[in-house]
């Protein structure tokens, strides 16, 4: 049985969103979880200058059944400390060759490694069973979310999964507007907020499909929107030049969902994959 983690990844993405009260104890957790895990919700409350509905409300905030639930995934994270790559550590002006080399991998396996602390495997089946059974799956992402939604469509398609993924926001929209109850929407937007990509998920719940939504950890409007909201984390930078491990766990979460999706029909998804296989090799590799 795998133990539960993820408590302390929760409240330090949620920390600048909640309220006053609650974050008095969210920061306590952060600054003690060896104390914190020992502590009833009366204990924690007088410790933290909370109080112990605040505690509650966090918990539920979190996304979490309860106090106890809090304290088995923050037990989870202390066991796990130093397994799981050093903490994040955003790129230092005129950082030398090494240093970059092992921040930029070390970042990525933490952010992978986070994201699967958190990551709800029923909204994965859930998710896995509606991509199995689509008529056709429509991907949508701008930017540097797009190109997760191309490597989607090139996975999907490899095991004849009807699907799209058009970089051009008018095709995608027009897309969207076409599906049908039988159909499946995915957007990607690690923001949660990007307006192209949102315009795109109204218009497939209107037409009756379902939605699929791959973002951020916490409440936002692409979370709020979609049937099943996956949640993902990365401790990047809000100012960033561009996407790195908040790419590389949404490239993961496709990654689980496609050989998902092909283990549900092994057989007929392995022929599908060495006939393109051998399509490509004939056509496009030095003989």
């Amino acid at each position: 049985m795998l133990m539960l983690r993820g408590g302390l990844s929760r409240i330090k993405e949620s920390l600048n969103r909640i309220n006053p009260s609650e974050r008095n104890a969210a920061q306590y957790i952060l600054d003690h979880p060896e104390k914190m895990i020992e502590m009833t919700v009366s204990e924690l409350a007088e410790a933290s200058g909370s109080s112990p509905s605040a505690i509650i409300r966090l918990c539920k905030n979190l996304g979490l059944k309860g106090y106890q639930d809090l304290k088995l995934r923050v037990a989870g994270d202390l066991q796990n400390l130093g397994t799981n790559g050093d903490e994040y550590k955003e790129i230092s002006p005129k950082s030398d060759i090494r240093t970059i080399i092992h921040s930029v991998s070390n970042n990525n396996v933490y952010s992978i490694n986070e994201t699967l602390n958190i990551l709800d495997a029923d909204k994965i089946e859930q998710a896995v069973d509606w991509l199995a059974k689509a008529g056709r799956i429509d991907f949508y992402g701008a930017g540097a979310s797009q190109l997760i939604a191309q490597d989607a469509q090139h996975k999907f398609m490899r095991i004849n999964k009807p699907c799209t993924a058009y970089s051009d926001a008018h095709l995608q929209l027009t897309s969207a507007v076409t599906l049908t109850e039988k159909d499946v929407a995915v957007a990607f937007s690690y923001s949660g907020e990007t307006t192209q990509v949102i315009e795109c998920i109204k218009a497939a719940k209107e037409r009756g499909a379902k939605t699929i939504g791959i973002t951020r950890y916490g409440t936002n409007e692409l979370g709020r929107l979609v049937d099943v909201h996956i949640e993902t984390l990365s401790s990047e930078a809000d100012i960033r030049s561009a996407a790195t491990s908040s790419r590389i766990v949404q490239l993961n979460v496709v990654d689980i969902l496609y050989i998902a999706v092909a283990s549900r029909s092994y057989e007929e998804s392995l022929r599908y994959l060495n006939r393109s296989r051998k399509a490509l090799q004939n056509s496009f590799r030095i003989k």
